[in-house]
């Protein structure tokens, strides 16, 4: 029997080779052509050392089934989005682990209309079939494997978020982490009149400057140097499939991706006033007065990528974004990018004349923040709930849109376990008190310790 606990709520991602192998990943290619009866279907695969033995085994299992496979070869995870409904294809599927440690892989899924296959909308139904090796009768006409791996109509359409003609020669540092990024941003880079200084650009499976995963802080190192370096005016650091991106100012200070959810969010108004903007529940109040502020109106979505979308598609928002750096675009098929993120802050820089510190530091004083804590515990629940018991005499807002929320006059919190690891995560914010920000820290990782 496969071992199946890597499917979570919104895509597959485990150990090779017990959560994920090519017997499971022809597996999947059998149960998608089962449950959707696609002819078409988009598929790309990130730099891990296992992804092309998976892409391959997946597409085994797709044009045995009679779907044929348009196949983008080494990709983001953004591509196979873009590709599904620039090509209409009948859906997606990329292979990667995103930001998972070294060893780990799975996939991401969508369905015509780059529309996000989550637990509720095909994931379980696909992991049923597995257990119960319910598959369609295999096809008597196999299909085949066809390679897309030009990429110039998705840099094309990367491009339609810039004004290249009002576009200042930044000098920028951009860093890879040695994932997918390098080849596919080699493209537009050409396209664009700033300086580039590329650390760790070439795609390395064996991860030889660790995980490419810019939220982890001593990550960070390298990129800050460089800033420091080259005197460069920012930085932008990704992901292992850039589906996320990071941002770093002149001063080579890590930007929160808290505050870009608003700053995206108040550019992005400034030419679509009164659209609706959603964001999730972990860090809030800097986002919704910015988006107040700039005559629109915020919505709360769950956390998780297929969430957000889904509730993108449901209220027609112009934009979403999470303060884990997924920045979601309704002119994108509803779907996240890590590329279009930081060519609008290089568009609003050239226009505004101003520094990225300078446009998000004011936000950032009014509303500091600790960034996602996150522990290793045995006993989530149970911290959960000692957490809200310590703090219900103080009659906070309770918010259970996802884990638990507390909101007070002067700070507020959140805390919740992980989607995709084992992991509790804990962000907490203020009105304008940096100190408040620590001091509720402690006193909550004094809970975690106490309990376990």
């Amino acid at each position: 029997m496969q071992d199946l606990s890597g499917f979570k709520a919104y895509d597959i991602r485990g150990e090779v080779p017990r959560q994920m192998n090519p017997d499971l990943a022809y597996q999947i290619g059998r149960a998608f052509a089962s449950e959707f009866s696609p002819k078409h279907i988009v598929v790309g695969h990130d730099i891990r050392l296992e992804s092309p033995e998976l892409s391959k085994a997946l597409c085994d299992g797709l044009i045995a089934s009679g779907v044929e496979v348009w196949h983008l070869g080494v990709c983001g995870t953004e591509e196979v989005y873009f590709a599904t409904s620039h090509y209409q294809a009948d859906g997606g599927i990329m292979i990667t682990a995103s930001h998972n440690p070294k060893g780990n892989n799975g996939m991401k899924m969508v369905s015509a209309n780059s529309n996000p296959i989550s637990r509720d909308s095909g994931l379980n139904a696909i992991k049923q079939r597995i257990e119960k090796q319910d598959f369609a009768p295999l096809s008597t006409e196999p299909a085949s494997v066809i390679a897309k791996e030009d990429k110039s109509a998705y840099i094309a359409k990367l491009l339609t978020y810039l004004d290249r003609d009002s576009i200042k020669p930044f000098k920028i540092v951009v860093n890879a982490g040695n994932g997918a990024a390098g080849p596919t941003f080699d493209q537009l880079a050409r396209h664009l009149p700033c300086e580039f200084i590329r650390l760790q650009h070439e795609p390395d499976g064996h991860f030889p400057n660790g995980v490419p995963n810019p939220m982890i802080p001593e990550n960070r190192a390298p990129t800050r140097a460089a800033i420091i370096a080259n005197q460069a005016d920012f930085a932008v650091a990704w992901d292992g499939d850039f589906d996320r991106c990071f941002l770093f100012d002149g001063n080579g200070d890590f930007i929160e991706g808290y505050y870009l959810v608003g700053l995206l969010a108040e550019t992005l108004l400034a030419d679509h006033p009164g659209e609706k903007i959603v964001h999730d529940p972990r860090l809030t109040w800097n986002t919704i007065e910015q988006v107040q502020q700039a005559g629109g109106e915020a919505v709360q979505s769950k956390t998780g990528h297929a969430f957000i979308k889904e509730h993108m598609r449901k209220v027609d928002a112009l934009y979403g974004g999470e303060m884990s750096a997924h920045h979601y675009f309704k002119d994108f098929f509803y779907c996240d990018s890590g590329m279009i993120p930081w060519l609008l802050v290089l568009q609003l820089m050239s226009r505004t004349g101003q520094s990225l510190h300078q446009l998000v530091a004011e936000r950032a004083a009014a509303y500091p923040c600790s960034g996602e804590l996150n522990y290793k515990v045995q006993h989530s629940r149970q911290i959960i709930e000692a957490v809200k018991q310590v703090f219900e005499s103080d009659q906070p807002e309770i918010d259970l849109t996802d884990g638990l929320s507390l909101a007070f006059t002067e700070w507020r919190l959140n805390i919740r376990t992980s989607n995709t690891e084992p992991l509790l995560r804990l962000n907490i914010e203020s009105r304008g008190n940096r100190q408040l920000v620590q001091s509720k820290v402690e006193q909550i990782e004094a809970i975690i310790q106490r309990i376990g």
